[in-house]
């Protein structure tokens, strides 16, 4: 596989998220200037800046999960033997991924429910700002498939070299 195709799909949420926002700072802060020295603003800027967002929210939400930078009080696990804390681990990443799966599957029905509803200044679909559940929770819902292979495989070996 090409090097710049392979770090591209490694770091996407990261592109994306950075994407979105420097296209959110760049249009607040150019409107916010046209505002005060010409007063004259971007109609649309706000609307878009709320979709940059939106999408940098989500999509930054699976970034920080994929790094495991999420937020989690271990201090009680870490206090249990080592096949305990393997066990609530894993089923924690099993309820995580049936909460995931799910929120990702209720994204799909309220975007296609939301897709003929117009923005109210652009004028697009509403799945402009609904699609960044899908794109974010997807993500994390195939991350935590990742996490659950990969203490599948690490209890595996840990057992075989036991």
């Amino acid at each position: 596989m090409n090097i710049g195709l392979k770090r591209f799909i490694t770091h996407f949420e990261e592109i994306v998220c950075g994407t979105f926002l420097v296209t959110m700072i760049v249009l607040v802060i150019l409107n916010v200037f046209l505002r005060y020295l010409f007063n004259y603003s971007i109609f649309w800027a706000e609307e878009v800046a709320t979709i940059c967002f939106v999408w940098c929210v989500f999509v930054g939400a699976s970034a920080t999960y994929k790094h495991k930078m999420d937020m989690g009080i271990d201090v009680l696990i870490r206090k249990t033997p080592v096949k305990v804390e393997q066990s609530i681990r894993f089923m924690v990443h099993l309820i995580l991924l049936v909460l995931n799966a799910y929120i990702f599957y209720m994204s799909i029905v309220f975007t296609s429910i939301a897709w003929e509803k117009p923005t109210a200044v652009l004028g697009i679909s509403s799945a402009a700002f609904n699609s960044a559940l899908i794109v974010g929770f997807g993500l994390i819902t195939f991350h935590t498939v990742r996490f659950i292979y990969a203490d599948i495989i690490e209890y595996s070996n840990k057992e075989v070299s036991s």
